[in-house]
């Protein structure tokens, strides 16, 4: 490992494929990425855990850990992409192509690369000489269902003193952000002719009645749950697909609703689900057994950095940018779970996540590799 250059080992890991997808048909195990980046860090020395995500198609968390006794600093990621969009993108997404001083390729910035970044900042420092252990996790499924990082919260493997998550954030360190509830509501009726409406139960007219639940909701939510240090400082709810009927000329005897709200820390995921539960109750009372909501998958809570080991402070210093806060949600309330001073912060733009073309900026391999560097020189030694 200690020969590949920062480029050679960032183009292997664009180059192994790992997509998450709900799509049976595109999702792709990442097992062949974890067992390169789990034979590079054991040939710098890291004692490699591998384990199987369970309810998961062949997915792997990899922990790297080198160093004793208690405390330390977790480098995290996730192993996974996002699919692509067949057609848009200029370049193969699996092939690293270099111009422009940028790296284009499919998680390349969002966010595979990272751990290039991290192997290049080890190259220099004395591993050896660490009086904390360095840890260093590969995640599975961030962008589905954050399985991965669910199943290493639940475990309780490690305690860091704090952990930093590579997302692209331009380096500015993220010290909070909304969580992320996904929900189905399907609505039951009873097709038949429209020329006699009595003998048949609109579905549509049914979820025009949910609707109105839910945007009452949606506005004593932003009333209710105020956080000024988003730049969308209420919770939000987006009605975002609805399909209902199969003609103009039959009552529609189905309705399907799927609609997603993004909390502020203090609304807990409970809450939310419960109050949801709530503005729905009346109707689901006029119509017995025709109504039905479920999560499209399990819940991502909001964020909140503890800062109990002052780690605000020091990522102020080391990036010379001011902490913020980020309306996306993260694997980090699950690292939170660990009990450690938890931030996002790594290379690269959030706005070039999940497009066609994404890109690295080469601008960003100096300053991240210096910064991982002072991190581990701070905490392990």
């Amino acid at each position: 490992m200690s020969n590949l250059s920062f480029l050679e080992s960032y183009k292997t890991i664009i180059e192994s494929p790992s997509i998450s997808a709900f799509d049976e048909v595109i999702d792709q195990s990442n097992r062949p990425l974890i067992d390169i980046l789990s034979t590079w860090f054991s040939d710098l020395g890291f004692t490699i855990t591998i384990q199987k995500v369970p309810n998961t198609r062949n997915k792997f968390n990899m922990l790297a850990k080198i160093g004793s006794g208690e405390g330390g600093l977790l480098l995290c990621g996730h192993s996974d992409t996002v699919p692509f969009d067949e057609g848009q993108w200029q370049t193969d997404p699996f092939k690293v192509k270099q111009a422009d001083h940028k790296l284009y390729g499919l998680g390349s910035c969002d966010m595979k690369g990272f751990f290039a970044f991290i192997l290049e900042a080890l190259k220099t420092i004395p591993l050896q000489k660490l009086r904390k252990p360095l840890y260093i996790l590969a995640t599975a499924d961030e962008e589905t269902s954050m399985a991965g990082a669910r199943f290493f919260a639940e475990q309780q493997l490690i305690k860091p003193n704090m952990a930093i998550i590579g997302e692209p954030t331009e380096l500015v360190p993220i010290y909070k952000h909304k969580g992320h509830i996904a929900q189905s509501l399907n609505i039951q009726g009873k097709a038949g002719h429209s020329s006699d409406p009595d003998k048949g139960v609109n579905a549509i007219e049914i979820m025009y009645q949910a609707i109105g639940q839910l945007l009452d909701l949606q506005t004593q939510l932003k009333n209710r749950f105020y956080d000024d240090a988003f730049s969308v400082p209420h919770v939000t709810m987006n009605l975002g697909h609805i399909h209902g009927g199969d003609g103009e000329n039959r009552i529609c005897g189905h309705c399907k609703l799927n609609f997603d709200m993004r909390a502020v820390p203090e609304l807990q995921d409970e809450q939310a689900l419960t109050m949801i539960e709530e503005a729905l109750a009346p109707v689901i009372v006029k119509y017995p057994n025709r109504l039905s909501l479920d999560l499209m998958y399990p819940t991502a809570p909001a964020f909140a950095c503890r800062d109990e080991q002052n780690i605000l402070a020091i990522a102020e210093q080391l990036t010379g940018n001011k902490y913020q806060s980020a309306n996306y949600a993260t694997e980090a309330p699950f690292i939170n779970q660990l009990g450690c001073d938890t931030i996002v912060l790594g290379p690269g733009s959030i706005e070039q996540a999940h497009q066609p073309d994404e890109y690295m900026s080469l601008d960003y391999v100096n300053p991240t590799v210096l910064i991982l560097q002072q991190w581990i020189n701070k905490v392990c030694y």
